[in-house]
């Protein structure tokens, strides 16, 4: 039987046994570097491949030696995420389909780097790509790690550098969570507003294609 230490909160059973959040975060950040390092190292031999199967295989790599029951696996239970009530889980694998496919559609139409139309037009792109992914939630955990390496996966597959969305401060997380909330209820513009300070925070440095 495991005994609550003072300060925690909550227990997983994962493959090293039922542990408390305190040794679960740890593995969690682990788990976000496995996968990072997987799409570097896939984007170099290529672009990197949108598919319902190419994603869950980046969930497992991130967190299936974790939680091998679930890890790389499209949820099997319904879920209510922060008020948010996705879709029932049978029918997750054929909104990945059809998220993927809106996906290569709305790329295959952006325009290019040096069209004035791009920048606005990729913002737009990333933040309905992350609120439609979170809006589905087709894994039990992580769907929101996940997501935002999946807008970096898009922005390296245009040969652009990754950003990071400012969701690791408490007030972050608010703003972040407040954004998706809105984006539910049909508005984009929080969302699309921390992709663009996001964007805006490399630009400095380069947001050419090639670097």
């Amino acid at each position: 039987m495991s005994t609550k230490r003072l300060g925690e909160t909550s227990y997983k059973e994962t493959a090293f046994g039922i542990i408390p959040r305190s040794r679960l975060i740890p593995l969690e950040i682990e788990g976000i570097k496995r996968a990072w390092d997987f799409v570097l190292r896939e984007r170099k031999r290529g672009k990197i491949s949108l598919t319902p199967s190419s994603i869950q295989k980046i969930h497992k790599i991130g967190f299936g030696w974790i939680f091998p029951k679930t890890g790389g696996k499209f949820r099997q239970v319904d879920v209510v995420v922060s008020g948010h009530t996705p879709s029932k889980y049978y029918l997750v694998p054929e909104l990945m389909t059809n998220f993927c496919k809106d996906l290569q559609t709305r790329l295959k139409h952006l325009p290019t780097i040096n069209n004035p139309d791009f920048l606005e037009q990729l913002i737009e792109l990333l933040a309905w790509a992350q609120h439609r992914f979170l809006w589905i939630h087709p894994f039990q955990d992580y769907n929101g790690r996940i997501g935002r390496l999946l807008t970096n996966v898009i922005l390296l597959n245009l040969d652009l550098p990754p950003v990071e969305l400012k969701v690791g401060t408490t007030a972050g997380r608010k703003k972040y969570i407040k954004a998706l909330q809105s984006a539910d209820q049909g508005n984009l513009a929080g969302l699309q507003e921390l992709v663009r300070a996001a964007l805006a925070e490399v630009a400095q440095h380069s947001l050419k294609p090639g670097t």
